[in-house]
C-alpha cells in the first residue's frame, strides 16, 4: 500500500495522480450519485448505474498500481489545487474495439464542479501526457449519443467524430484523433 500519492501530471488547476486507498469514500461519492454515473455502462450497476461501496472500492484497488496489464494507464484521482479537493476521477484505459488495441481519455468532474472547464482542461492534460510522455499516437473517446458534454470536451481538446458503434450496452460514439 502507497502512503504518499504517485502524481502523474499536473495543468494549471488540477493535479492527476494516483488513485490511493483512501481516496475510497470520495470516488463513492461519485459512484453512488445517479447524474454522475448517468453515461455509463450498467453492466455490474445497479439499473441507476450507481455502484455500491464494495463495487467502488473494487474498481479503486484495481487502479491502485495503474491499469493491471498497462500501469501506465488508469483512472487517477482528480484533485482541484487550489483547496486540495478530490474532484474527480480521470485517465487512459485501454479498449480493444473491432479488434484494434485503443486507449481512451476518460474523466468524470464532480457535479458541482461542472460548467468551470475543469474536464476539458484534465482532458487536454491528458492528451498531452499520452502523446509526448507515454508516445501515444492515436486516442479516444467513447461518449453515448446523448451525452452533450463529454461530446463538448472530446471536441475541445481536438477530437473529432469518427464513427457510431454499438456493443451490449448499446450505441455509442467514437471520437478520435491521432498525435500530428
Amino acid at each position: 500500500m502507497m502512503n504518499t500519492p504517485v502524481k502523474v501530471l499536473e495543468t494549471p488547476r488540477l493535479l492527476l495522480r494516483r488513485l490511493v486507498p483512501d481516496d475510497l469514500d470520495a470516488l463513492y461519492v461519485l459512484y453512488r450519485d445517479p447524474e454522475m454515473r448517468r453515461y455509463f455502462p450498467a453492466e455490474g450497476a445497479s439499473p441507476d448505474r450507481t455502484l455500491t461501496y464494495e463495487e467502488t472500492k473494487e474498481e479503486l484497488e484495481w487502479f491502485l498500481n495503474g491499469h493491471p496489464r498497462h500501469p501506465e494507464l488508469g483512472l487517477w484521482a482528480t484533485i482541484l489545487k487550489e483547496t486540495g479537493a478530490f474532484i474527480g476521477r480521470c485517465g487512459l484505459l485501454p479498449w480493444t474495439i473491432d479488434g484494434q488495441d485503443e486507449v481512451e481519455i476518460a474523466y468524470m468532474i464532480d457535479k458541482t464542479y461542472w460548467g468551470q472547464g475543469l474536464g476539458t482542461e484534465a482532458a487536454q492534460g491528458i492528451r498531452d501526457y499520452a502523446f509526448t510522455q507515454l508516445g501515444l499516437t492515436r486516442l479516444i473517446c467513447m461518449i453515448y449519443p446523448e451525452n452533450k458534454a463529454s461530446t463538448k470536451v472530446a471536441t475541445h481538446i481536438g477530437m473529432t467524430f469518427e464513427r457510431e458503434a454499438v456493443d451490449e450496452h448499446g450505441p455509442y460514439h467514437i471520437y478520435s484523433m491521432t498525435r500530428m
